[in-house]
């Protein structure tokens, strides 16, 4: 599964793409997890946001092979 990284989330994963091997389908929720266990610096944002297809999906959404996912981090502006 390929993931996109942007603002902060970029910069925990020193990369604005990973590569995460699954054994099929994911939600949302279990993709967070993951990413918590993988990169601990993830448990310290306020939120973390998850796009799949250029849409922003709760924790109970799955998430199949092939879809594009995007992490996107808290952001503030003004």
């Amino acid at each position: 599964m390929e993931i996109f990284a942007f603002g902060i989330a970029k910069d925990i994963l020193k990369t604005n793409k990973l590569i995460l091997e699954t054994d099929g389908n994911i939600s949302v929720k279990e993709l967070k997890i993951k990413l918590m266990e993988m990169f601990p610096e993830f448990q310290k944002l306020a939120s973390l946001k998850i796009a799949v297809n250029n849409e922003y999906q709760e924790d109970g959404f799955e998430i199949k092979i092939g879809d594009e996912v995007a992490l996107i981090p808290p952001v503030c502006g003004g």
